[in-house]
C-alpha cells in the first residue's frame, strides 16, 4: 500500500521496511516493548520529521491513494457481486450486500483508492496534522501551522483493533453511533449477524479475526499472493490448523477458484437468511379465526332433550 508513498518522495522502499522490521529489536534492547504491526507508524513520522518525507499532510496520502494497484478483478467484482441479490430468488426481497475494508494500513489512501466508492466503511490507521497544544479548552484561538503535515498517530490498527472493528459491524455501531462496541446485545437483534459475514485477508495480524468470524459461524478465507510461496504455505497453515474454511490466490476474475468460492457462499448466506426469515413467519403466524358450518338439528330435539332430563 506504501509503495506510491515512497515513490513520491524518493524513499526506497526496501530500506524503509528493513529499518522497520529492525525497531522492535532494538528498542527491546533500550528496555521497550513496541508494537511490531503498528510501528511503522512511527517510523512514518520519523521520515516527516526528520525531513525525508516533510510536507506529508492527509490530503496528500489521499491524493496517491489513486495510484494503488489491486489484484486481478478489482474493482469489478464489487460490480459482480452486488448483482447476485437480483438473481431469480433473491430479488423479491430486501437484500443488501456490504463491504467493510479492514486494515494496518493508511485510512486515507485507501479513502482516495479506486475502491473506496464500493465499500460501506473503512477502518484503517490515521494521522493527525494539527494536535493540539496543552490547556487548549481555555483557549479561544487555536494555533494553526501554515503548512500543515502529519504529526501524530490518531489511530493504530493492529490485530485487536481488526477484533473490536468486527464487532462494531456485528452490532451495528458504526451506523448507529448511540451504541458502543461494549453494549450486550442478542445476538438474534444484532445488524449483521456473524452467520452472514465473510472475512477475508492474507496477513498475520488477521488471525485473531478469523478466529472470532469462524467460531461465531461466520465464513473465513486465506488469500495469497500467487507468485509467492510462503505466502502460499502460510494459508495454507490456517486451513490445516482450523482458522479458515478454505484459502486460494489473491485473484478475483470471474473464474478464479477465489471468485467463484465467494460467490458460493454469499448465495448459501443469502438462502439461509430466507429460510430463516420463512422459518420465523411460520412460528408467529396464527390460523386466522373462520365462519363455523350450520349445524342441522333433528326436529323432534326439544323432546329428546326432555327425555334426557326424565332420564337423569
Amino acid at each position: 500500500m506504501q509503495t506510491p508513498l515512497f515513490k513520491h518522495f524518493g524513499i526506497n522502499e526496501k530500506t524503509f521496511w528493513t529499518e522497520v522490521n529492525k525497531l522492535p529489536e532494538i528498542y527491546a534492547l533500550r528496555g521497550l516493548s513496541v508494537s511490531a504491526e503498528t510501528i511503522y507508524l512511527n517510523h512514518l513520522l520519523s521520515y516527516v520529521k526528520n525531513g525525508p518525507m516533510r510536507g506529508l499532510t492527509n490530503q496528500k496520502l489521499f491524493e496517491l491513494g489513486k495510484d494503488l494497484e489491486f489484484y486481478p478483478g478489482l474493482p469489478d467484482f464489487f460490480e459482480e457481486i452486488a448483482r447476485i441479490p437480483q438473481e431469480t430468488g433473491f430479488n423479491d426481497h430486501d437484500i443488501k450486500i456490504e463491504h467493510y475494508i479492514i486494515s494496518t494500513g493508511l485510512a486515507q489512501m485507501i479513502a482516495g483508492s479506486k475502491i473506496s466508492s464500493y465499500v460501506s466503511g473503512i477502518f484503517a490507521s490515521e494521522f493527525i496534522e494539527s494536535a493540539l497544544p496543552p490547556n487548549f479548552l481555555s483557549q479561544t484561538d487555536l494555533y494553526l501551522p501554515l503548512d500543515p503535515e502529519i504529526s501524530q498517530i490518531g489511530l493504530a490498527v493492529d490485530n485487536t483493533i481488526k477484533t473490536r472493528f468486527i464487532f462494531e459491524i456485528n452490532k451495528g455501531c458504526n451506523k448507529n453511533t448511540k451504541l458502543e462496541v461494549n453494549s450486550s446485545i442478542p445476538h438474534e437483534l444484532r445488524r449483521i449477524p456473524f452467520d452472514q459475514l465473510i472475512y477475508v485477508a492474507d496477513g498475520p495480524s488477521d488471525v485473531p479475526v478469523f478466529a472470532v468470524v469462524k467460531q461465531m459461524g461466520g465464513k473465513t478465507y486465506a488469500v495469497y499472493d500467487p507468485a509467492d510461496e510462503d505466502e502460499f504455505a502460510q494459508t495454507c497453515n490456517l486451513v490445516e490448523s482450523g482458522r479458515v474454511h478454505n484459502n486460494g490466490p489473491a485473484d478475483y476474475s470471474p473464474k478464479s477458484s477465489t471468485a467463484i468460492w465467494m460467490k458460493q457462499k454469499i448465495r448459501e448466506i443469502m438462502n439461509g437468511m430466507l429460510r430463516k426469515k420463512e422459518d420465523n413467519l411460520q412460528r408467529n403466524t396464527r390460523t386466522a379465526p373462520k365462519h363455523m358450518p350450520k349445524i342441522e338439528l333433528p326436529q323432534n330435539f326439544q323432546e329428546l332433550k326432555q327425555e334426557t332430563l326424565w332420564n337423569l
